[in-house]
């Protein structure tokens, strides 16, 4: 059953790595002028004017590739660059450019503006996202531009990078949960050398990758684009940048949807914890839909408890001895339940977890590591997109805890007893920052967003990445009268593209005809 095009591009979406921090925790740093000062600088770069064009074919950042096709009706996705203050404390000085990406309106007579997209990560590119999944959004594209880009250090947009594909292929294969000494400083090392070649790719950019930047980048878009508000679609991470956009900027927030919800008040301990018991949950989920199905399911074991435990047994074999993957690479114990967590972001890809675990249970792992290299941004040439270096940039720079590799393992048990299957590999990742060469900006993220128009929260009881708890979460950091919930009783990360006619309905309703769902809506 050989995964398509269109499945790996999906699967690329993915928000929480294993072998990375997870969703990053921050507030308002305080390190740029007020929002509301306009600097001169920037008002002269919100004047500038976008040169569109053809889109070319992704670049190799962001994962290469042929050119996004046409839409149903015959649009063509055009492309150009926005010019943006490197650091919005100096607007005056060295810039960056960002990649955007458009579909304009079907209906231009009725068009209300732009609806900015970002899906997520932290870097995920959306030049490359949004085509992929223009076809969920087709109903939206009646009366808005579909607009989304490449946040600054993703893809396009002066990509951060931090090893070479060759090298990038023997860190991802290393052991991330050490059972003694030696493993540990094998991982130290690992680790130390990917920062320091992260600060190398990256150089004087490095300290400005952080989500606050993007926001600040958006509000400039928003103006740049002749929006006098901000409309928004934002997915997993793009949940918290947009709340914090909403902080920043309130009063320029206009139809804003968040989906798949990042919990603003988790910091990166309760985070990494949280979305252990998320993939558990999944897993469990999964387990249980195999027991259902009786002998259609190929897995050993005839309950959930059973099922599980021959995964658990399959990961420790994998730990002692790696089985031949795809060509001379081997599926080792990590990459294998990186490719286990891949799948679990959605139902539609069950019937691949069930494969593949069966084909490994067989000796043959290519099928568990096409998944991972899917999480991880590297194509069947061999090519590295810069997703996980992004993703690892971003997150650093966003929040300021660093846990060493001795205070990872001590958090070991507690992660273990959440989840068997990925307790140690979510534990042992929170020392992913230890050694970063640039300091964490926040403790968790400032989403507070008074005077806001309402912003609709949209949470997914069965998400695995970003649990439904972190909905409830965000409409309650945003404030009284800003954030309306509503409830996916569902699989999978996400609701909108889940195909719910509830969900979708809800929502084009609002960001169509402005109207707002009764909040605690509940669809299923």
């Amino acid at each position: 059953m050989p995964i398509s095009a269109a499945q790996r591009a999906a699967l690329l979406t993915a928000t929480t790595v294993l072998l990375a921090a997870g969703c990053s925790d921050g507030g308002d740093s305080g390190a740029v002028p007020p929002a509301s000062s306009g600097p001169s600088g920037l008002d002269r770069l919100a004047a500038q004017q976008l040169e569109w064009s053809p889109c070319l074919p992704p670049s190799p950042a962001e994962g290469g590739g042929p050119a996004p096709s046409p839409l149903p009706d015959g649009a063509k996705w055009e492309c150009t660059f926005m010019t943006a203050p490197l650091d919005y404390a100096k607007p005056d000085g060295d810039t960056v450019d960002l990649a955007l990406i458009r579909a304009k309106a079907r209906d231009q007579q009725r068009r209300i503006g732009s609806l900015v997209f970002n899906f997520g990560g932290p870097g995920g590119s959306g030049v490359t996202g949004l085509p992929s999944f223009a076809s969920d959004f087709e109903s939206l594209r009646s009366r808005y531009d579909l607009v989304s880009f490449d946040p600054r250090g993703v893809g396009r947009s002066d990509p951060v990078e931090c090893a070479s594909d060759k090298e990038l292929d023997a860190y991802y294969a290393l052991d991330f949960t050490p059972d003694d000494a030696a493993e540990e400083r094998t991982l130290d090392e690992a680790q130390k050398k990917y920062a320091d070649g992260c600060e190398k790719g990256a150089g004087p950019e490095l300290p400005h990758v952080g989500t606050e930047n993007a926001a600040r980048d958006m509000d400039l878009m928003r103006r740049v684009l002749g929006d006098d508000k901000l409309h928004y679609f934002g997915i997993s991470y793009g949940t918290e940048l947009g709340g914090v956009y909403a902080h920043l900027f309130p009063k320029n927030v206009g139809r804003a949807v968040f989906d798949a919800v990042v919990d603003p008040a988790a910091g990166v301990e309760e985070g990494a914890l949280g979305q252990t018991k998320g993939f558990q949950l999944a897993l469990d989920n999964f387990a249980k839909d195999c027991v259902d199905r009786g002998d259609a399911c190929v897995l050993p074991g005839d309950s959930v408890a059973g099922i599980e435990a021959f995964i658990t047994d399959l990961l420790a074999q994998l730990d002692k001895k790696p089985i031949p993957g795809i060509g001379d690479r081997m599926l080792t114990q990590t990459q294998a339940t990186n490719g286990i967590a891949q799948a679990l972001y959605s139902k539609e890809f069950w019937p691949y977890l069930e494969q593949g675990l069966d084909e490994a249970d067989g000796g043959n792992g290519a099928l568990l590591l096409a998944l991972s290299d899917s999480m991880n941004g590297r194509n069947q040439t061999g090519n590295y997109s810069n997703i996980q270096a992004a993703n690892a940039a971003i997150n650093c720079v966003d929040f300021k805890q660093r846990y060493t590799l001795a205070q990872a393992k001590e958090r070991v048990p507690e992660f273990r007893q959440a989840s068997a299957v990925f307790g140690d590999f979510m534990a042992w990742a929170l020392s992913s920052c230890a050694q970063w060469p640039v300091p964490g900006a926040w403790e968790h993220p400032n989403v507070a967003a008074a005077g806001s128009a309402p912003i609709l929260v949209i949470g997914n009881t069965g998400d695995p990445a970003t649990p439904y708890a972190g909905a409830r979460s965000m409409v309650d950091a945003l404030g009284p009268g800003v954030g309306v919930e509503l409830t996916y009783k569902g699989q999978g990360h996400g609701a909108y593209s889940s195909g719910n006619a509830c969900v979708k309905g809800a929502t084009d309703a609002y960001l169509l005809d402005g109207k707002v769902p009764a909040s605690g809506t509940v669809c299923q």
